[in-house]
């Protein structure tokens, strides 16, 4: 009787875990979403002469998000972000051109950063800030990134808004800095990299 009672009480224990765990996955769903070549990326850099900027729209980005009973982001789990080189264009061929260069275009086509942990945190009902760590390949130099914060925004469509902002070293991916004009003006190490974009299911 008492093996048979124990046996019971494992059962219903066993049980009782099973419904929690379905429970948690039915009300917590995770969704992923994506873009192609909708993107507003503005790369900004400095110069001996002047400030200089390089806009691009091509690339995709993929991202999984887990939502909470309520319709709120709780997670972010999984996101991917791939641009070609080439695809960022100032307005002078000559400074695309030394850009190219120092980005390896030939050999490394792409610019691309892989989600490895990341948390959300919530602003109000519709926004949220989320903070990313990942790896970023920037002319075939893998880097450990810690930090990439964006604002994310949910729309009336269920559509998501992204924008931020992240400051890179180009020295840190083994490029050197262009310069033009035979070596007289020259660009600084730092530049900034500026993103807004809309992802959807």
């Amino acid at each position: 009787m008492k093996k048979l009672l124990k046996g019971l009480s494992i059962k219903h224990f066993l049980s009782f875990i099973l419904m929690q765990v379905i429970a948690i996955t039915a009300f917590n769903q995770q969704i992923k979403y994506h873009t192609k070549d909708d993107l507003n990326l503005l790369v900004s850099g400095t110069s001996t002469l002047h400030n200089w900027d390089m806009k691009g729209a091509k690339g995709e980005v993929n991202a999984t998000f887990t939502f909470n009973p309520t319709g709120q982001i709780s997670a972010i789990n999984a996101l991917s972000f791939t641009t070609a080189a080439n695809g960022i264009k100032s307005e002078h061929s000559a400074m695309d051109k030394n850009a190219y260069k120092a980005l390896k275009v030939d050999l490394n086509p792409n610019i691309t950063f892989v989600l490895t942990a990341g948390s959300v945190t919530a602003i109000d009902a519709n926004s949220y800030t989320v903070r990313c760590i990942g790896k970023l390949t920037i002319a075939g130099l893998t880097k450990d990134v810690e930090e990439v914060i964006a604002v994310c925004r949910i729309n009336a469509d269920k559509s998501i808004s992204v924008s931020g902002t992240k400051k890179i070293s180009m020295k840190d991916y083994g490029m050197v800095p262009p310069s033009f004009m035979f070596g007289t003006v020259k660009t600084g190490n730092d530049i900034v990299l500026k993103f807004d974009l809309t992802i959807r299911k």
